[in-house]
């Protein structure tokens, strides 16, 4: 990637408690696609972790520009390609087998869709699905291939109050540029009723220890905000929304050591990654359910 000077922006305050006085964290860098540095900051108050200073919303889509980026490809070829294709597809099953036992049938918003192959299977299963999708290719895959309602972030102030049974944002949140505005949305269209499906990387967990600033799943500049399980939970309090349950992603272990291991040694060691993966899931048994990234289940707070 060629890079120009991007412009960085500063926060004023947390993103979480609203704080005004952060500190430099760690630096990190762009090991994915731009190979620039991108400072952590983290909340004196909360704990909180954010990427900051960073690119403003037009100058951060540069970061994503990358065929490399295979949440929103469709046509990627290879070994990596291949192993995320099928753990996503298990992923789809794993994911429908979730919510189902939560809501057994009615109306989906997915934030976040990609190329739409959660909506589509929750369609083929009779539920009422609606996608949002930044991205312009995955967006259009969506509508124009698998024939689904996928609309730019625009609908989402839109859509009435009280609209969806089920929302869910796998692995998005920690990339919205405005994370205040996005859970207000979500509250605002949730059903009282309603379960809300959030899937984060998660840093206290044993890769991200392991692999310190080469931990894929920092992600910088793309990854926005880091949460653990503690600064999630204030997090959904401010938005008077409850954590009823938090489960594992087990794959992740996986893929983030495969990803972390090339950019710490510029090579791609499958064996190593697995080993280390099930040493992360190991390791998160015994402390405290801190796997490599964890499925946040919450309903709101009406109380």
């Amino acid at each position: 990637m060629q890079s120009e000077q991007t412009k960085l922006t500063a926060a004023s305050s947390c993103p979480v408690c609203d704080k005004t006085e952060f500190s430099n964290h760690l630096d990190i860098k762009d090991y994915f696609l731009s190979q620039e540095s991108f400072n952590i900051a983290k909340c004196d108050n909360c704990g909180f972790l954010f990427t900051n200073p960073r690119p403003d919303e037009n100058g951060i889509q540069k970061y994503y520009e990358s065929d490399e980026y295979l949440s929103h490809s469709k046509d990627k070829k290879g070994i990596l390609s291949t192993v995320y294709n099928f753990v996503r597809n298990y992923s789809i099953r794993k994911k429908y087998n979730l919510i189902v036992k939560l809501k057994p049938s009615g109306s989906i918003l997915d934030i976040g869709c990609g190329t739409g192959e959660v909506l589509k299977h929750f369609s083929d299963n009779g539920w009422d699905v609606q996608g949002i999708e930044p991205a312009e290719n995955a967006r259009d895959y969506a509508k124009n291939t698998l024939n689904l309602p996928v609309d730019n972030e625009g609908l989402l102030n839109q859509i009435k109050s009280n609209s969806f049974d089920v929302i869910t944002l796998w692995h998005v949140l920690e990339h919205v540029p405005k994370l205040q505005e996005r859970m207000q949305q979500i509250n605002r269209i949730l059903k009282n009723d309603g379960v809300l499906i959030i899937a984060l990387p998660n840093y206290n967990s044993w890769d991200a220890k392991h692999f310190s600033t080469f931990w894929a799943a920092w992600d910088v500049p793309r990854h926005l905000y880091h949460f653990s399980q503690k600064t999630f939970s204030l997090l959904a309090k401010k938005y008077q929304l409850k954590l009823v349950e938090t489960l594992p992603m087990k794959f992740d272990s996986f893929y983030v050591s495969l990803l972390s291991e090339k950019y710490r040694t510029k090579k791609m060691n499958y064996f190593k990654a697995l080993t280390l993966g099930f040493k992360s899931n190991n390791w998160a048994k015994k402390h405290n359910n801190n796997y490599s990234s964890l499925i946040y289940v919450l309903i709101k707070d009406l109380s």
